[in-house]
């Protein structure tokens, strides 16, 4: 299903990722992939393509909603659980460090800076008595269908800050899926990656890490309907027009 741009990003997708791999691998061929997919000979081509109806609209819409951390999460290529490719549309003044909550992944991902810029650090839990402070939850999707946040108070944790970095226009960056990071926009304008959720070595749980005070025990998704869905990718390939022109 879908147009030629759609077809050829399933297929460099499945020969990339669709092996036995191991963490290490796919951490590596997931920035690959991502890197690819995200130059601007072939991303603009395939979101347009998919704004015109091509792929799978309905399927992807129901994927896709604003994030709580305040950006855009455009489902584009739903590869089932192993392979799902999201454009992030972060807005100018969405994120700052200390709004996003520190957190990891249920596997391994890639993302690629397509336009703006983004922030990042990257901690380490250490032992009582050092580090910063947090309270940790395990996170998890509700099994009722509506695949909404479930939030689980999980005890007091400290955070060592190990690495800060910037990641502008054109670059990659992969992690394994234990991780613990935030990011960010750190641009006065829009800035667009393109993820890539492998969905290898899946984990039950995710775990957040917060000094901002507790969370509630579930928050909600309201996912796009099929004509916001599209509106939003025409929105993202007219914002990458005039970015490449």
């Amino acid at each position: 299903m879908g147009g030629r741009q759609v077809l050829a990003a399933r297929r460099l997708l499945t020969e990339t990722l669709g092996g036995e791999l191991s963490e290490d691998e796919t951490v590596a061929a997931a920035r690959a992939a991502i890197a690819e997919l995200g130059s601007s000979e072939r991303l603009l081509e395939l979101i347009a393509e998919l704004a015109s109806g091509e792929g799978d609209p309905k399927g992807c819409a129901r994927l896709s909603y604003r994030h709580v951390l305040g950006f855009d999460k455009l489902l584009l290529i739903d590869g089932g659980p192993r392979l799902m490719l999201r454009a992030h549309i972060w807005h100018a003044g969405s994120g700052s460090p200390g709004e996003e909550d520190v957190h990891n992944h249920r596997s391994p991902l890639a993302s690629h800076v397509v336009r703006g810029r983004l922030a990042m650090e990257l901690y380490e839990a250490v032992p009582q008595g050092g580090g910063i402070a947090a309270e940790r939850y395990l996170e998890s999707l509700a099994d009722d269908g509506s695949a909404d946040w479930l939030l689980r108070p999980a005890g007091p944790a400290r955070l060592r800050l190990t690495h800060v970095g910037q990641y502008a226009a054109g670059s990659s960056y992969a992690l394994p899926a234990h991780t613990l990071h935030r990011a960010w926009c750190d641009t006065d304008a829009p800035t667009v990656t393109l993820f890539l959720e492998t969905g290898a070595e899946r984990r039950p749980h995710t775990d957040v890490f917060t000094a901002g005070g507790p969370h509630p025990g579930a928050v909600s998704k309201v996912p796009l309907d099929v004509p916001g869905y599209l509106a939003a990718l025409s929105d993202l390939a007219e914002l990458l027009r005039n970015s490449y022109v």
